[in-house]
C-alpha cells in the first residue's frame, strides 16, 4: 500500500476521485435490472377484451346536441347536393341541436339563451346548485375529419356560455371484430 506524504511541507488537495459511492450504485442498479428484466419481458399470450352491451343514454330533453363537421374539398356542406363528406381543409361547421348551422356568435348566443331559459324555469341559480343533476349537459358528435380547432372553438364556445359539462357521442364498436 502506498502513502503519499507531502515532500516540501505544503499540503496540496487531493484530486482523486472517491469511487465507492460508485460502485454502491452501480451494484444496487444491476441487482435491480436482474430482478426487474425477467419480469418485464413475460407476455401475454391471448387476451380477450369483453364485449360490453351498448345501453341507451338517459338523455335528458335539456341536453344541448351539437353536431361538428367542415366542407367538402368544393365547399359544400352536409345536407346540400353533391356532398362529399368532411375535409380536414373544409370551413369549420356546427349544427345547433344537430340540425340548423350555426355561426361561432350565433351558437354562443343560443347556447347562453337556451341555458338561461332552463335556469329560469328549474327556478333560478339556487335551485339548479341544490341539484346537480337539473343542469344541461352539451353532447357533441365530431366527424371523423373534423380537425380538432373545430371541436376545441365548439368546446370553448358552450363552456363560456356557461354550460360546465362537455361530452363526446360516439358509435360504439366492437373490439373483437
Amino acid at each position: 500500500m502506498a502513502i503519499s506524504s507531502g515532500g516540501g511541507g505544503a499540503e496540496t488537495p487531493m484530486s482523486d476521485i472517491n469511487t465507492t459511492p460508485l460502485v454502491d450504485v452501480m451494484l444496487v442498479l444491476l441487482i435491480i435490472f436482474l430482478i426487474a428484466v425477467p419480469v418485464a419481458i413475460q407476455q401475454i399470450d391471448e387476451l380477450e377484451l369483453p364485449v360490453l352491451e351498448t345501453v341507451e343514454s338517459k338523455d335528458k330533453v335539456e341536453n344541448l346536441l351539437l353536431t361538428v363537421s367542415t366542407t367538402d374539398e368544393a365547399g359544400r356542406s352536409a345536407g346540400e347536393p353533391g356532398y362529399t363528406g368532411a375535409s380536414r381543409t373544409g370551413e369549420c361547421r356546427v349544427y345547433f341541436n344537430n340540425i340548423s348551422p350555426v355561426t361561432s356568435e350565433e351558437l354562443y348566443d343560443r347556447a347562453f339563451n337556451r341555458l338561461e331559459t332552463i335556469v329560469e324555469r328549474a327556478g333560478g341559480v339556487d335551485a339548479i346548485r341544490a341539484e346537480p343533476e337539473l343542469i344541461p349537459q352539451v353532447h357533441i358528435r365530431a366527424d371523423v375529419d373534423a380537425p380538432w380547432q373545430c371541436v376545441a372553438g365548439t368546446i370553448f364556445n358552450v363552456q363560456t356560455a356557461g354550460y360546465p359539462t362537455v361530452g363526446f357521442i360516439s358509435n360504439p364498436v366492437d373490439p373483437n371484430g
